[in-house]
């Protein structure tokens, strides 16, 4: 490479639109193949973009904060979709009224069952403290995940890694899971893709079935709401100072 083109890869490399461009042109690229793919569970779109901006990354030697002062708009507009879902929502109002007591037993268990979990393996694995603030809120949507992690002193950058990872894994093993199990009620399977696999698995549920989507984004929501109110609790009981 030559001077002139080094100094040209600098300059670019620090503008803001550069990394947003990244961003957008490798889910694009994995959105076309997940389409190719007849949506194949493993042709996840955010697992594919992640290991190709990482690799973008690597290659040029980008600091992860220099990419992401760049590419942090996408991350801004995780609030204006998550509120979107309040239009399906609303188109399936009456299916969800009907639904409305099996769906708050479902999210008292599902929600004290991924607090629970994650924090009583990581403390057997005798995790610090600061890991399990991290960990704990793993199954709730990035923005809120990381502002939980935040207040009660964990590292938000390690939630933001479990909160992927969980929201990936969630999306690839979902349908498989559910038609192994021979669930067919997509008010079901939305509901428990999207309390466990928050955002990444409201989308997969979107891709699946429209009423499913629906419900993954309900259990999504609410999900965030009372894992905000079960973390601190469980950590007060499993930390006790």
């Amino acid at each position: 490479m030559s001077d002139r083109s080094f100094d040209l890869w600098v300059y670019l490399s620090r503008t803001p639109l550069l990394w947003l461009t990244v961003t957008l042109f490798a889910y694009l690229v994995a959105e076309r193949f997940s389409a190719a793919t007849g949506r194949h569970p493993l042709a996840n779109p955010v697992l594919h973009a992640v290991w190709m901006i990482a690799g973008v990354l690597l290659l040029t030697g980008t600091p992860y904060k220099v990419y992401f002062d760049g590419a942090q708009f996408v991350h801004f507009l995780l609030g204006p979709a998550t509120v979107a879902l309040a239009l399906p929502l609303y188109e399936n109002r009456s299916v969800v009224l009907r639904s409305l007591v099996p769906m708050t037993v479902a999210l008292m268990i599902g929600s004290v069952t991924a607090v629970g979990s994650v924090l009583l393996i990581a403390r057997a694995f005798g995790m610090p403290e600061v890991v399990l603030i991290s960990v704990a809120p793993k199954s709730v949507t990035a923005g809120v995940a990381m502002g939980i992690s935040q207040q009660l002193g964990g590292d938000a950058a390690l939630t933001a890694v479990t909160v992927i990872m969980t929201g990936i894994v969630g999306a690839i093993v979902v349908t498989p899971m559910m038609n192994f199990l021979g669930i067919k009620d997509w008010r079901a399977r939305g509901f428990a893709i999207g309390l466990a696999a928050h955002g990444i698995g409201t989308a997969r549920a979107f891709q699946v079935h429209p009423l499913a989507g629906t419900f993954a984004g309900i259990a999504m929501g609410l999900n965030a709401f009372l894992t905000a109110i079960l973390v601190p609790l469980a950590l007060a009981i499993l930390t006790p100072s």
